[in-house]
């Protein structure tokens, strides 16, 4: 290891440490996965297995006590212990990556970024959807003006899983901040918000449709932007048939992306983005540009999760900004948090600008 390598500690070892974490840190040049936290003993044979040389702990204070052997600490641990543990990591000095939600509440994330900032410390959010391919495609083809004026944007994550899975995400209680609208949503309305700006307006409907759940599996939110543009997002657990996962209506044209990125599959099969070919998709599954009457294939850009932890290790050497900036995710949470409100009194919700 080089003096310049930096040194990262991993909370949790389920699907989000596994598969969207641990391989990406372990790849990113100048990065080292040191130390992993998980106490299930299935999930620690396997971290041992595929992480030989990271140390191996149970619980997340013994990594406090290492604070002075890492330079960073990554949260992949459920929704309700984001803050606390966050907020432990910047009290011992280290630099901070919390997986999305940020925290529960936009309040609780407004109260960790003034801590980072107090303490001079990097704090980041892995809202890594916005290095979906489809989502880099339809950026580019919004600011080359391929579309004209922007309209609409329809955006939704459609899943077919009639049986719950059970687990915390699927808690009914308030405290786990499971369900799909902080699951799902905190990408789709990230999304949002980095294409078109802030929202003005929120409006929601929040549905537990599943029998034996309390909590959400079926949302819509419309959001109203600067500009008029509006943006409807879907995100649901019973679509027998999924609807294009993006449809971009402008002035000029219109795109039309059906089909998800390739990269959470790709990762959670083993893969890794130092493989050729990484988060390149199928061309059969191309998006299609319409404009002037006129219909063609648009090429999906690669997907690119490996430029979070790249910018990360450059913020944490370089000083240089952080690769998701957390006022973008307390936003998001302001937004989540009004289309909650907006589906228990069935009307709209503005926000402040």
């Amino acid at each position: 290891m080089s003096d310049s390598t930096l040194r990262v500690g991993l909370v949790g070892y389920g699907l989000a440490g596994s598969a969207f974490h641990a391989p990406l840190i372990s790849t990113t040049p100048g990065l080292r996965l040191s130390a992993i936290v998980t106490a299930d003993p299935g999930r620690r044979a396997a971290a041992a297995e595929a992480y030989p040389d990271a140390r191996l702990v149970e619980r997340a204070e013994e990594l406090w006590a290492l604070a002075g052997e890492l330079d960073a600490v990554v949260i992949a641990s459920p929704n309700r212990t984001h803050a606390p543990l966050a907020r432990a990591a910047l009290e011992a000095g280290l630099a901070v990556v919390v997986d999305k939600p940020l925290t529960r509440t936009a309040a609780e994330g407004a109260e960790l970024a003034a801590l980072a900032a107090e303490r001079g410390l990097l704090l980041t959010v892995y809202q890594n959807r916005r290095w979906d391919g489809d989502f880099l495609t339809a950026r580019r083809l919004i600011e080359a003006g391929e579309l004209g004026r922007v309209l609409r944007l329809e955006s939704r994550f459609d899943r077919w899983r009639p049986v719950p899975k059970g687990g915390w995400r699927e808690s009914g209680d308030p405290a786990d901040v499971g369900g799909l609208l902080y699951d799902l949503g905190s990408h789709l309305v990230d999304q949002a918000l980095q294409l078109f700006g802030p929202a003005s307006e929120v409006y929601a409907e929040v549905h537990t449709r599943r029998a034996g759940l309390t909590t959400d599996d079926d949302v819509f939110v419309a959001l109203r932007h600067a500009g008029d543009v509006r943006s409807h997002l879907w995100m649901t657990a019973l679509a027998a048939s999924a609807g294009p996962r993006l449809r971009i209506l402008g002035d000029r044209g219109a795109y039309v992306k059906y089909g998800l990125d390739v990269q959470e599959d790709a990762l959670r099969a083993g893969h890794r983005p130092t493989e050729p070919g990484w988060g390149q998709e199928d061309p059969a599954s191309y998006g299609t540009l319409t404009a002037d009457g006129e219909e063609r294939i648009v090429p999906t850009e690669p997907g690119a999760y490996q430029e979070f932890y790249a910018g990360f290790a450059a913020a944490l050497r370089d000083g240089g900004p952080a690769p998701v900036d957390p006022a973008g995710s307390i936003a998001t949470l302001e937004v989540l948090e009004a289309a909650r409100r907006s589906a228990e009194r069935g009307e709209v919700v503005r926000l402040s600008s």
